[in-house]
């Protein structure tokens, strides 16, 4: 099995690339583990709730554990090739890395570009506004997110078209199939 993720602050295009490349393998979507605890527990799927569920989690935990739920859940399917949504921690890279190689892709993307794009997105959990961006972001720098695209093994820059970020990133991870 050839498990892989991408990476970015919220906006950067993830969704956008995982959608160019989901008829190459099966996405598995770590924020799905948070959301389904909200979901759990009834409360409103903000991106506030959502927020202080990442972080109950790993204080309760460890930093880990929703990579851990995600290898066991990856581990039971019968697949060739596997995209991981959401990674945020180094922690959570070392977690698949014992299982997989695990590549990552990083995709940046500055400031405006990112808020416009979750504006318009308009999902319950996006910022209204740049401040709301700017505490999200920080909370997934807390979580260690800066670390995991510093440390990515491939970059790719969007601050272009969807139809260019597309085009990147299939030619990337084809690439990186082939050869993993």
């Amino acid at each position: 099995m050839k498990v892989l993720t991408i990476a970015g602050l919220p906006g950067s295009g993830k969704t956008t690339a995982i959608d160019s490349i989901k008829d190459l393998g099966i996405t598995v979507t770590m924020g799905d583990v948070i959301r389904n605890e909200v979901k759990k527990r009834n409360l409103e799927p903000t991106g506030n709730n959502i927020g202080k569920m990442a972080k109950e989690l790993r204080e309760r935990e460890g930093p880990a554990i929703i990579a851990k739920k995600c290898v066991e859940f990856i581990m039971n399917m019968e697949v060739d090739v596997v995209f991981v949504d959401g990674v945020r921690s180094l922690a959570e890279v070392n977690i698949f890395r014992e299982f997989w190689k695990f590549p990552i892709i990083a995709i940046v993307v500055n400031e405006e570009i990112r808020f416009r794009r979750l504006f318009e997105r308009g999902r319950t959990d996006d910022p209204k506004c740049l401040d709301d961006l700017k505490e999200r972001d920080n909370r997934e720098i807390q979580f260690g997110l800066n670390n995991v695209i510093k440390n990515a093994d491939y970059t790719v820059l969007n601050n272009t078209t969807i139809k260019d970020l597309k085009k990147k990133i299939r030619k990337l991870v084809i690439e990186i199939i082939n050869n993993y």
